[in-house]
């Protein structure tokens, strides 16, 4: 499916003269609202809608019987969209009627889809309801609590509070009750014990980097030797996982016989991060990539086995003498770890199996504010719709005594400087891209807030180019060959200009613009100017080629992907989700 503007949209106020309802008193009016908001733009963003001159974005639906009508209170250059309440009016005449996010989600999908399918279109909408609610769950508790992580990077990981800007479920998680939610979820500030299995060293699967032990490391995390009975290694278990497994047939089995030993839950508290599956715990120096089951947005998080060898893979390539070089040219950044892990091997069960688990370095000191750029620029309705890089911003612009945009212009070449030409050198330098969005993506910021270096994480999301596979293979012989990590060309440039151009970059200049810190248009004149730039250029990627001059881009579409069923963690790359062409805001800049 391809969409193209036919024309610049009519300029829209930024502000309306309506009260905004994601700060509705009411946690489920602003819930019901960011869930509309987020539907809405991903309609604008797959079917290229744009507003009226009246400033409303208008949907026809129900065979163009009627219409949903929203006001737009932000138009943005690169998909953050603001919009007011929407109604449904008839082609009648009559009364406009208010609706809820179910029915605006019905409406779109059966409007969007090319063939309707009642069942995936049931599915969506029942996902968008559990998705509102779990929202306004977390709006009600988050407006009354206090902020109890003093830990950057956890505060940080737990400010997600409505999700992907630009998904139609970005709060759902199938099969999470009440009060697992309120356990398990960060935006709650959840926290919790990992459940323990003995695994008898017969079924033991583990690996790891030289100069560790994956089960030695976990055996350490247990904490009480004494409760592992002997000949077994001890595995870590999230710990509705846990429940959920004893209910397969096979794990069942072992347990029963005693291939499994079910040691309970253990340990001191655990908290979730952004992933919800991935947890830490402050002063240690793991943390845990968890399988989980649970379908969040939509996939089962359950760890595939290529993907435990692709972690270790990367780490030893960059031991091996690529993470120096790499180093030498940008000091600031790096990848966080995952040097080891350790699962079960199940004979006749395909992979994966839910028994896997990763051991990830956490390289982060108690002061140290490494933040997940989600949950940076996340929307934080408590007051006003702003983010925690609004926060940065203004107190950047007090203590200069410049005005807020004018800091955020400097700040964002900063950030392009610390986290943008690390990532495109690694892929023109060394054949590797990352599926560097930002949840992926970790900013170092300096005691003033400015971007000084960064992370990238995700054992799932190494892209390894064809065109470097002999260079590759003679840095760390057989690489690729377990990881199934090596994917053509053509594949990889346009995944990565979704992941870091579109998602990354431009859902940042976004966050800039539907937050009022500055000019979307100024920011990608900015970014033109980077990537024009000799800086840019020596990093030999291709990326910077691509966004300055195609027409459009590859767009991941999460509306679509949503109705087709489509789990993103299965199959190959290129056939994992729906992709659209949407217009490319920086070669228009």
């Amino acid at each position: 499916m391809s969409t193209a503007l036919t024309g610049a949209p009519p300029a829209v106020p930024h502000q309306s003269s309506e009260p905004d309802r994601l700060l509705d008193p009411d946690p489920a009016v602003a819930a019901e609202q960011a869930g509309v908001e987020s539907l809405l733009r991903c309609w604008a963003r797959e079917t290229g809608a744009v507003p009226g001159a009246d400033g409303l974005l208008r949907i026809p639906v129900l065979g163009g019987a009627a219409q949903l009508a929203a006001p737009v209170r932000h138009w943005s250059a690169c998909g953050w969209h603001r919009f007011g309440p929407v109604v449904l009016a008839g082609a009648d005449g009559g009364p406009d009627a208010p609706v809820d996010a179910v029915t605006v989600a019905a409406l779109v999908a059966s409007a969007v889809a090319e063939r309707p399918d009642p069942g995936q279109i049931a599915d969506l909408a029942s996902r968008v309801a559990d998705s509102v609610v779990r929202t306004a769950d977390v709006l009600a508790y988050r407006r009354g609590a206090e902020e109890p992580a003093s830990w950057p990077f956890l505060r940080a990981e737990q400010s997600l509070l409505l999700g992907h800007p630009l998904h139609p479920t970005p709060k759902s998680r199938d099969g999470l009750g009440p009060a697992q939610s309120a356990a398990y979820s960060p935006e709650l500030h959840g926290a919790f014990r990992l459940h323990w299995y003995a695994v008898d060293r017969e079924l033991l699967a583990a690996d790891s980097a030289a100069g560790l032990d994956a089960d030695r490391l976990t055996a350490q995390l247990l904490g009480d030797p004494g409760l592992l009975p002997p000949g077994t290694a001890a595995l870590p278990l999230h710990p509705w996982q846990a429940r959920e497994l004893a209910l397969r047939p096979a794990v069942a089995e072992l347990l029963a016989t005693g291939g499994l030993h079910d040691l309970g839950v253990q340990g001191e508290l655990w908290y979730p991060t952004s992933s919800v599956r991935t947890v830490c715990r402050p002063g240690s120096p793991w943390m845990l990539k968890l399988s989980l089951g649970l379908r969040i947005t939509n996939s089962r998080r359950e760890n595939l086995r290529k993907e435990l060898h692709r972690g270790l893979e990367m780490h030893q390539l960059l031991e091996a003498g690529l993470g120096a070089e790499w180093r030498a040219a940008h000091p600031g950044f790096d990848i966080v770890r995952d040097p080891a892990w350790i699962g079960v091997d199940l004979p006749g069960l395909d992979d994966p199996n839910g028994l896997d688990t990763v051991l990830r370095q956490q390289p982060f000191g108690p002061d140290e504010r490494a933040l997940c750029v989600a949950g940076l620029v996340a929307e934080r309705p408590l007051g006003r719709v702003d983010s925690h890089l609004g926060d940065v911003l203004r107190t950047l612009a007090a203590r200069s005594g410049r005005p807020v945009p004018t800091v955020a212009a400097e700040w964002f070449l900063r950030y392009l400087d610390a986290m943008v030409l690390p990532v495109l050198w690694l892929d023109g330098q060394a054949g590797i891209a990352l599926e560097a969005h930002q949840q992926n993506s970790l900013v170092l910021l300096d005691e003033e807030g400015w971007p000084v270096g960064g992370r990238y994480r995700d054992n799932q999301g190494y892209y390894f180019r064809t065109s470097h596979a002999d260079r590759l293979d003679a840095r760390l012989p057989g690489i690729g060959k377990l990881s199934d990590t090596f994917i053509d060309d053509r594949v990889i440039d346009k995944h990565f200009a979704y992941y870091l151009g579109i998602n990354h970059i431009l859902g940042l200049i976004g966050a800039f613009g539907s937050q009022q810190l500055a000019d979307e248009h100024v920011l990608l004149a900015a970014l033109r100017r980077f990537l024009a730039g000799p800086r840019a250029a020596a990093t030999g990627s291709g990326l910077a080629r691509h966004l300055l001059e195609a027409p459009s881009l590859h767009c991941k579409a999460n509306l679509l992907t949503r109705l087709h069923g489509m789990d993103e963690l299965v199959g190959p790359v290129e056939t994992q989700s729906v992709y659209v062409d949407i217009p490319n805001p920086v070669a228009a800049a």
